[in-house]
């Protein structure tokens, strides 16, 4: 044998004894590592990544109130915030949802919505290009068709009934959070306040977000989001303008 073979076949035996240990610490450590990131934090609740269309939980109507998101957004979209358009709760989007967490951009291979599917969008959502981007971000991981999704979320903004007290008319006002929910919950039969959360930008209302059943055939309860509920004491309800 050469002299310095030895120390060199040690050496290389050593490096592949230290790449196994690693290899298989890699290995030990990966669920875990899998089980703290799956369940943070979305729109409202926490992007969970590799999922497929159609495999989720539940849905989320997100209803905005606009008066907050034309007064406090940095370029707000003139189509929902012009002079005299008075617009109170809006459609932000339909979100398919998790017991924990969320989807979005479940398609890699984007299906542009038609003229036809754009129509039907217009008919709930406040401007095409908020309709086109919910699409992107959250219809893609609801199995449906853009025009099928359009149509999902027309059919949950009927079922939910906008309290007559919020429905953008008369002066700024403050209510507290609870009150909100509660003003939903009789304007809706079989909703409760764990199947809702109110949402709130600092102090004013910025969200009523109602949790639906994934064939939209009534609501759902969504605990893990109704815990993130507004903890103001009380928010500014602006007025429509």
């Amino acid at each position: 044998m050469r002299d310095g073979q030895g120390s060199d076949t040690a050496n290389r035996g050593g490096r592949g004894l230290r790449r196994r240990i690693a290899a298989g610490l890699a290995a030990a450590l990966l669920p875990a590592l899998v089980a703290t990131t799956g369940a943070g934090a979305q729109d409202v609740g926490g992007f969970r990544g590799g999922d497929r269309p159609g495999a989720f939980d539940f849905y989320v109507l997100a209803l905005s109130w606009s008066p907050t998101y034309c007064g406090t957004a940095a370029r707000p979209d003139p189509r929902q915030c012009a002079p005299g358009r008075d617009l109170g709760f809006v459609v932000h989007g339909l979100w398919p949802q998790y017991a924990r967490g969320y989807p979005q951009n479940c398609s890699a291979v984007e299906r542009a919505p038609t003229r036809q599917a754009m129509e039907i969008a217009g008919e709930v959502f406040p401007s095409e290009g908020l309709a086109r981007y919910e699409w992107r971000k959250h219809g893609t991981c609801s199995g449906l068709d853009p025009a099928a999704y359009f149509r999902a979320t027309r059919e949950a903004r009927a079922a939910v009934t906008i309290p007559e007290e919020l429905r953008g008319g008369g002066p700024d006002r403050r209510l507290a959070p609870i009150e909100i929910a509660r003003l939903f919950v009789a304007a809706n039969r079989g909703l409760r306040p764990d199947m809702m959360q109110v949402a709130c930008a600092r102090d004013a209302l910025q969200e009523v977000r109602i949790c639906l059943s994934k064939d939209l055939r009534g609501f759902t309860p969504c605990p893990d989001l109704a815990r993130q509920n507004c903890r103001a004491r009380e928010v500014t309800v602006g007025a429509a303008r």
